[in-house]
């Protein structure tokens, strides 16, 4: 049963495949708040805006250009998400993962996410990285929710290993060869855009999460449901922990702090792409 989803999704990659070669997409990339300066980095490459490609939403989020890049990127070929989008501008769930299953279409295989998040755990640090292990989906929507296609992927995909446990590793020793510090956690994803409250904040801790953000948990579920591996990344950009130090956030000094973390993602990525 072809769903008006799958007709959308067709659409978009339609769209995209126009103004493309021939040649496929190994690799797809979503970068998150103030991370989008990776995407300069892109060799070949065909920039196409959110706003160009039919049926996709646009990103009106602080530090999100809102593009599609594809071209080559340490030898990989890649389509990458300058920014990405969210619940919190008023997109639904199903907004929010097209630019996954667009990737798919694309021909990609794996996908690595990466996001701006705030620290529960208090040994991370503003400017850590963490590699993301599991996480909790407490935005209260699914990409799912709906009728399936069957040939987007299962009606009841398994999550249990939602992020891909070899490409985790791979990560790990890559960092670990190069000196280049990464942390290991769960990633909250909440709905936003209000930020935590210190309860809020506490009782997050308290439920296992290490990290807590507005975003990556809805494209992930699409990801694993088209079949897609995935890595995913959290730049430390505050700590938000919920005890009687906590210090009020401001977006600037979120976007400062993530983008000093994506030059810690990069640098593995430079050394982790050519091994994908």
């Amino acid at each position: 049963m072809t769903t008006p989803y799958a007709a959308r999704i067709a659409a978009a990659s339609a769209s995209v495949a126009a103004r493309l070669d021939d040649e496929g997409v190994e690799i797809g990339l979503i970068l998150g708040s103030g991370l989008g300066d990776l995407a300069d980095r892109v060799e070949d490459a065909v920039d196409i805006p959110f706003a160009e490609i039919e049926g996709m939403a646009r990103a009106t989020a602080p530090g999100h250009a809102g593009r599609l890049v594809v071209g080559r990127l340490k030898g990989r070929r890649v389509a990458l998400a300058q920014g990405r989008l969210h619940l919190y501008e008023g997109w639904s769930a199903q907004d929010v993962a097209l630019p996954v299953y667009l990737m798919r279409a694309l021909g990609a295989s794996r996908l690595v996410v990466t996001n701006a998040a705030g620290a529960l755990d208090p040994e991370l640090r503003p400017a850590d990285v963490m590699v993301i292990e599991d996480h909790l989906n407490l935005t209260g929507v699914n990409p799912l929710t709906g009728p399936n296609d069957p040939a987007l992927g299962l009606r009841f995909p398994d999550m249990s290993r939602a992020y891909d446990p070899g490409l985790r590793e791979r990560a790990i020793a890559v960092a670990e060869a190069a000196g280049l510090p990464l942390a290991r956690g769960i990633y909250a994803g909440v709905a936003g855009p209000s930020l935590e409250t210190s309860a809020e904040r506490r009782w997050l801790r308290s439920t296992g999460a290490d990290a807590v953000g507005m975003s990556t948990v809805l494209e992930v579920i699409a990801a694993r449901h088209a079949g897609l591996d995935v890595l995913g990344f959290a730049a430390i950009t505050n700590s938000a922990t919920g005890g009687p130090e906590q210090e009020p956030d401001t977006i600037e000094a979120v976007l400062e702090t993530a983008a000093r973390a994506g030059q810690t993602i990069a640098a593995i990525l430079d050394r982790l792409l050519p091994q994908l």
